[in-house]
């Protein structure tokens, strides 16, 4: 355990988190996403919803933008997670915004992520894209 790091955020995803670059992204799936035959690396969060985990990741991570799933893979359609990942992402404290994609934007877009980190969300098209985002540091301060 670590002071101030939730312990959803396991050593694999700790490491896949800080070793990603400005630019990079991590998808977050839900447990009906083919996590195994998509990744590039995969990280698994067995047991492990997607709202808590994203909070928990939303905490270190900076974020530049943030993509998701929609309802019947259509951007104007919104389920109760997608709200949810929505509220989410907007009380996270930084500035990015929270773009719903069609399917056919949004699938190529996972099997290129640097990580895909398999949930056990239940909820159909629970799927998030974060975008890491450029942090300046003060090695001095």
């Amino acid at each position: 355990m670590l002071i101030g790091i939730s312990p959803l955020l396991g050593p694999d995803l700790l490491h896949t988190l800080r070793a990603m670059g400005h630019g990079d992204e991590i998808a977050l799936v839900d447990g009906n996403y083919p996590a195994a035959e998509h990744a590039r690396r995969l990280i698994r969060a067995d047991g492990i919803a997607l709202q808590p985990l994203l909070a928990a990741i939303l905490r270190v991570l900076p974020v530049e933008a943030a993509f998701r799933a929609a309802l019947n893979n259509t951007p104007p359609q919104v389920g109760p997670i997608h709200q949810a990942v929505d509220a989410l992402c907007a009380a996270s404290g930084q500035s990015f915004s929270v773009t719903p994609l069609l399917g056919e934007a949004l699938y190529p877009r996972v099997r290129a992520a640097y990580a895909i980190v398999a949930t056990s969300e239940p909820a159909l098209f629970a799927n998030v894209i974060l975008r890491k985002a450029a942090l300046a540091i003060d090695l001095d301060g």
